[in-house]
């Protein structure tokens, strides 16, 4: 009898043995993979019912804010101006996840971020802390920037050089999120299908997710290699006047100018007219080495660390890529072959010229307070690259300044003050292009750059940007700079 039980025993032991490991194990060891495992609905339940704090603009409107739902999930997220930010604040979703600001502030708007201070009150009121999130962006000025582009797909970025904050980002098509973020999820299953089928991509943000050919634009990091580096200078060398210049071990191949006009001058002027004979001749000059060098220094080639998920870095080739390609070289001059920018990069590109040649942290946080109305997080600006030399900076100001006063960027002056612009126009066949304009204001006192992108216009003269995203880029800069 002792020895059954000693064995029932025994065999107890064994086995509690067992579930005290298996339940440690599972706790444990196992316990993130459990938390975030899909099939764990307790999980997303309890965050999606979790109270969240708002998310408002530079001028204290509110664009998403959590309000009672009276179902299973307590809380609905809602998005009170719909499409206008959609890009910017993304989506809160109990099926899809999140995106925007939603993704990127999570722990700040769930009231995880704070000061480190203990407040005694804590202990007496049993409340649920919040987050809100103010960002650089203003609603007056996404409007306008909204308004300006209007139904044509693109985008419009505008910055503040001297910090980085974005002040206006803006995207067409868009969507409105708060189909994504309902309780219904059959109707949220049927939006995103929707969306997603869509052949204009609204769910895309173009303004730092899509890259495009910058085309004549990107000849601002052309420009600025050239002055660096010593290959060219405001006076040395005068590119000869001619239609099209014939390309290196191209077998007779030729680079015209837009059009089969003629051009060529000194460097300021060849920037004014945006020549695209002369630019490609600099590109060859420079080489593949400096050429790609110059366009790593203005952040092609690395992602930029602007806090929104999942941002595109651009491209230009490495310098090995051209080693028997030199007709690829002239072209990627000119900002065509293979090079690619998100419009943010080229609103970058014109910031760091704004900026004295040192590119600032783009951002869309200006600062978090937490439910009792105190400071938990504010943005400090900080230096991303230094592109060039502020001297460098300085001269190529001057040279785009021209492009605004007597060149292709005429329509993107403001009375009063002095404006600093390139054009871009980027054939994609079929007649169409897509064409830029990007820009800083005061030229002499930088306090806003914009970067202007319309996909599949018809394509008439190189002047297509300063006749169709000039405009635009006038109308935000204006705007920004106002009282």
């Amino acid at each position: 009898m002792n020895t059954q039980i000693r064995r029932l025993g025994i065999v107890l032991i064994v086995l509690f043995t067992a579930l005290f490991i298996q339940l440690n194990y599972l706790q444990v060891i196992e316990a993130n993979d459990l938390n975030n495992h899909p099939a764990n609905s307790r999980a997303v339940v309890r965050d999606f019912s979790q109270p969240r704090g708002v998310i408002q603009t530079a001028d204290g409107a509110v664009v998403a804010q959590s309000v009672p739902s009276n179902d299973a999930f307590k809380l609905q997220r809602q998005y009170p101006l719909g499409p206008l930010f959609a890009h910017v604040t993304g989506y809160f979703s109990f099926t899809y996840g999140s995106e925007g600001v939603e993704k990127e502030y999570n722990d700040a708007l769930t009231g995880k971020v704070s000061q480190g201070s203990f407040n005694p009150r804590d202990l007496l009121i049993d409340r649920e802390k919040t987050g809100n999130v103010t960002l650089t962006i203003s609603k007056s000025l996404q409007e306008l920037a909204s308004e300006q582009l209007g139904e044509r797909k693109g985008s419009v970025v505008a910055l503040d050089p001297r910090t980085g904050a974005i002040l206006a980002f803006v995207d067409y098509p868009t969507y409105d999120p708060n189909t994504l973020a309902s309780h219904n999820q059959d109707s949220v299953r049927a939006a995103w299908s929707e969306l997603n089928a869509d052949e204009d991509k609204p769910l895309l943000p173009r303004t730092y997710r899509e890259r495009y050919p910058p085309g004549s634009s990107f000849k601002v990091v052309t420009t600025a290699a050239g002055l660096a580096t010593g290959t060219a200078s405001p006076a040395q060398p005068v590119y000869p006047t001619m239609r099209e210049l014939l390309l290196p071990n191209a077998g007779g191949q030729t680079l015209q100018n837009f059009g089969g006009s003629t051009c060529g001058g000194p460097l300021p002027e060849a920037l004014r007219v945006s020549c695209n004979t002369a630019f490609a001749q600099l590109g060859l000059d420079l080489g593949a080495q400096k050429l790609s060098g110059a366009a790593s220094d203005f952040g092609f080639n690395k992602v930029p660390p602007i806090d929104m998920p999942y941002a595109a870095q651009s491209f230009f080739p490495a310098a090995g890529a051209f080693a028997r390609d030199q007709p690829g070289l002239a072209k990627s001059a000119i900002g065509q072959q293979d090079v690619s920018a998100t419009p943010m990069q080229m609103a970058l590109v014109a910031a760091g010229i704004a900026n004295n040649g040192v590119i600032m942290t783009p951002h869309v946080l200006g600062e978090v307070r937490d439910s009792d109305g105190a400071v938990v997080q504010r943005y400090e600006p900080k230096p991303w690259l230094t592109a060039v030399p502020p001297s460098v900076a300085q001269t190529t100001r001057d040279m785009m300044v021209g492009v605004v006063e007597r060149g292709s960027g005429t329509r993107a002056q403001i009375p009063g003050l002095a404006v600093a612009g390139k054009t871009g126009t980027a054939q994609t066949g079929l007649d169409k292009s897509h064409v830029w304009f990007v820009a800083f204001a005061p030229a002499d006192a930088p306090r806003v750059a914009v970067a202007v992108m319309l996909e599949d216009q018809p394509s008439t003269t190189e002047a297509t940007g300063g006749a169709l995203a000039a405009p635009i880029a006038q109308a935000v800069m204006r705007a920004a700079l106002a009282p």
